[in-house]
């Protein structure tokens, strides 16, 4: 009865000290830098923690954050690659942002938009951005990226950016792709609505239904400009932290996934997308103008296109 009467007491005391407000100390950790686990040498100045200005990243703020830019050509395959990365749970790829033509006018608003993504202040359906362990978006060649080469590797190379070259090896295919594309955008078969990428295979169906006609005359040259555009593409980025890839590798050999996540240095995940492939026939059934195309490509460097 004595000892119980003896903690009664000494729980009696414990209420009454914490119901007074000046006997505790509010304590907070304030400007602690990050520090990172696991990470090897080469890797700290591609690893960073940002700070949002429009949010807190609360229990995240100390998860490091890769830098990434996808670096391609419309119709090959960007739109697919990016939605398998953001089924990714610790990725957010931001979309198209250099498509606005004010976002890209000159270099300062370009970087001004780069900072903004890095530092998980752009906000979109895509984003996930309290813990993303990566966070980019898509950039088109024709988007103010070749006319500003110089000051954007420097950014890349200062502020610890990935790149990640995506192109098709078959051209032929990507401009059969493109003439559809921009048919459909004043054609708009789907129930009236232009769409460059569907989820069900109906909607392929009725997209892949219109055959452009190919202009055989200019069709080497154009081949040659596109060539040209990517292996410039390439050299002018070569001193960035790079890696290349092909759209009809990642269909062919779905491990080139995995050499993305290592490269990005992601826990590595089952990456996947709902969007279906249009144009699915063998070439010869996509162009109107078969023959002309098959004729004009017969015995030159491109003539494997046409398989």
């Amino acid at each position: 009865m004595l000892c119980g009467v003896y903690i009664f007491s000494i729980c009696l005391k414990q209420i009454s000290a914490y119901r007074k407000p000046n006997k505790f100390v509010d304590v907070q950790v304030l400007g602690q830098p990050c520090h990172a686990s696991g990470i090897e040498q080469w890797e700290i100045p591609y690893v960073h923690f940002p700070k949002p200005h429009t949010y807190s990243r609360n229990e995240c703020a100390c998860n490091p954050v890769r830098f990434f830019a996808i670096l391609s050509m419309q119709r090959s395959g960007s739109g697919w690659f990016e939605t398998l990365l953001n089924s990714h749970i610790n990725v957010s790829s931001n979309g198209e942002i250099f498509s606005v033509k004010d976002r890209r006018s000159n270099i300062s608003t370009i970087t001004s938009t780069l900072d903004k993504v890095y530092n998980l202040d752009w906000l979109n359906s895509a984003s996930k951005n309290e813990c993303s362990a990566a966070v980019g978006f898509k950039w088109m060649l024709n988007q103010g990226l070749m006319d500003h080469h110089d000051e954007i590797v420097e950014y890349f190379n200062r502020r610890g950016v990935f790149t990640i070259f995506l192109f098709r090896r078959n051209l032929l295919r990507r401009m059969i792709s493109v003439l559809a594309n921009t048919y459909d955008r004043d054609a708009k078969l789907l129930n009236g609505t232009h769409k460059s990428h569907v989820h069900s295979p109906d909607e392929a169906e009725i997209l892949a239904r219109y055959k452009p006609t190919i202009n055989s005359t200019l069709l080497i040259p154009n081949l040659k400009h596109e060539e040209a555009k990517i292996a410039k593409a390439l050299e002018y980025f070569k001193t960035t932290r790079h890696i290349v890839l092909y759209y009809e590798d990642l269909v062919n050999n779905r491990t080139k996934l995995m050499d993305v996540q290592e490269f990005l240095r992601l826990p590595q995940r089952d990456l996947k997308s709902r969007q279906v492939k249009i144009h699915k026939a063998p070439i010869s059934d996509q162009i109107e103008n078969w023959n002309d195309v098959n004729s004009t490509l017969k015995g030159t460097q491109y003539e494997s296109f046409l398989q």
